[in-house]
């Protein structure tokens, strides 16, 4: 039996790296999967990709920092039994290399954009009979990590809100869980290591691999299932949790 079989699943940024594994597990596994994104290029080529496989997916043209657009979409989806807040982008800067407009580009999208995804959401699944919400946090939630003050602001966010969730909508059959990676391989380090290292992308891929203990970054099939575990029936007495998924990186790096 497939474990999201008859599910609607919403994934935000579903069209590139870790929201694409996730969307296509999804969609392999049952779901009809809603790819909300900016990035409608990538987010169709995903659909295409779930459709010659056999599964349901459409895409949403969207800003997820836009809340008038994300409410009227979920609305228009109707049914919603899941949740993923993927969204994301990043800065690379301390405190005084963090600018005004950097601090709210990065809010708008990577906390804003989660926040309105579950405003527009949680009623649905409320009148659904409940739900499952996955946000992605980052290992930068809970530690310190060097010119990453933006970013770490908005995962502490993320990680923060998905507690809250938790708590607040027991009652409601709705769990709310988040999932802490550590430094993924997928085209946006790639594009990240080009744009900041230029000629030095050989020599940081490698350093940052090996900031994690296991020694390589995840794949985004990875995280895609643990999100797939924690949205499925199987993780149905789990909630307000937050799970690192690091290569050992939190407590083994020293």
């Amino acid at each position: 039996m497939l474990k999201l079989e008859n599910k609607v699943a919403i994934i935000t940024g579903g069209g590139s790296g870790i929201g694409r594994a996730i969307s296509e597990l999804f969609a392999s596994e049952g779901a009809y999967v809603h790819i909300l994104d900016l990035n409608t290029e990538g987010a169709a080529d995903v659909v295409k990709t779930i459709e010659s496989r056999g599964g349901t997916a459409r895409v949403h043209a969207c800003n997820v920092g836009n809340q008038q657009e994300v409410v009227e979409i979920v609305q228009a989806i109707g049914q919603v039994d899941i949740l993923v807040n993927n969204a994301g982008i990043a800065h690379v800067g301390n405190l005084e290399k963090c600018g005004e407009e950097d601090f709210e580009r990065v809010f708008q999208v990577n906390v804003k954009g989660a926040y309105n995804a579950l405003y527009a959401a949680i009623p649905a699944m409320k009148a659904n009979g409940g739900g499952a919400i996955l946000n992605l946090a980052s290992i930068a939630a809970v530690v310190g990590i060097a010119d990453r003050f933006a970013y770490s602001m908005s995962k502490g966010a993320i990680y923060a809100m998905s507690m809250s969730i938790a708590r607040d909508y027991m009652a409601d059959n709705i769990r709310s869980n988040s999932i802490s990676p550590a430094r993924v391989h997928t085209p946006f380090v790639d594009g990240f290591i080009a744009k900041n290292y230029p000629g030095q992308e050989a020599e940081m891929f490698e350093k940052l691999s090996k900031s994690q203990p296991i020694g390589r970054m995840a794949t985004p099939e990875e995280i895609a299932k643990l999100a797939l575990f924690l949205c499925s029936d199987d993780a149905g007495f789990i909630t307000g949790n937050d799970y690192p998924i690091d290569g050992g990186f939190i407590k083994l790096n020293n």
